[in-house]
């Protein structure tokens, strides 16, 4: 299965560290070495960058980090394809227009048979490519279009619609996945492949972190924190990229983040 990875900080920092512990999952020390991508958010609109090489073998990957670029909101994804050929439109995270700003989703899991199941139309948003995870993003953003009707919609209203959707969507199969809509990062932690070959939960990581003005200069999984800034960092993860205590998220359970904290917690 593919890894996920999804950071929200008060304030704009950088992953490097972050990033090379992915990667090398991507091809190296793991196998998802079908594709990569990383999207970095900024005022409504983000900065995408996939390709369909190991990220361990990746140029494009070296670049960013000779790079020190920064955002409070950081989406990836590492693959290893179970649907859809070794393509650029098949990598993800993906990403769509709704409300005048970006949205992006990227998946981990396998959803057989969810392009002829009823509970997931696609109308107004389509795939590009063959995954079945891009239809999920693309029933997704169905759904969530009439809150955005009139403008950034209640972060309780957005879980009351992401809840059910992501309930759904696990009776398909294993269903991990993170969605940022510029303004938060939700994450649904339901089960994925172990390296024991088990799929079982959890399928999804989290790791909070706070450095107050005056602590010592700390790295959190890879992500620097500036203590003057007292920076806040929320980290999610399909494992663990550190030694730090992470927590895994419950079977069904819907986190969402912002400016580097969990504010909401939906437990099944």
């Amino acid at each position: 299965m593919c890894e996920l990875f999804a950071m929200s900080a008060r304030f704009p920092t950088t992953i490097h560290l972050s990033l090379d512990e992915l990667a090398r999952h991507g091809g190296d020390t793991g196998p998802h070495k079908d594709g990569w991508g990383l999207a970095f958010v900024q005022d409504g609109d983000a900065l995408v960058v996939r390709e369909p090489e190991p990220a361990s073998e990746s140029r494009w990957v070296s670049f960013l980090q000779r790079h020190d670029l920064r955002s409070s909101t950081v989406l990836a994804h590492i693959r290893r394809a179970t649907q859809g050929a070794r393509m650029l439109r098949n990598t993800q995270p993906f990403t769509r227009e709704l409300g005048g700003r970006a949205h992006l989703f990227a998946h981990n899991g396998m959803l057989p048979g969810i392009e002829d199941d009823f509970r997931f139309p696609t109308r107004r948003f389509r795939r590009i490519g063959d995954t079945d995870s891009e239809h999920a993003f693309c029933a997704l953003m169905d759904r969530m279009a009439p809150l955005w009707e009139l403008g950034l919609p209640t972060l309780d209203d957005r879980i009351a619609m992401l809840a059910p959707f992501a309930a759904a969507l696990a009776s398909v199969g294993p269903a991990n996945f993170v969605y940022s809509d510029g303004d938060a990062v939700f994450a649904h932690g339901h089960r994925r492949r172990h390296d024991d070959g088990e799929i079982r939960a959890p399928g999804l990581h989290v790791l909070c972190r706070r450095c107050t003005a005056g602590e010592d200069h700390v790295e959190l999984a890879g992500v620097a924190i500036d203590p003057s800034a007292e920076q806040e960092v929320a980290l999610l993860a399909s494992v663990p990229l550190s030694r730090e205590p992470w927590e895994p998220l419950a079977e069904g359970e819907i986190v969402a983040l912002r400016e580097g904290r969990v504010v909401r917690r939906v437990r099944p």
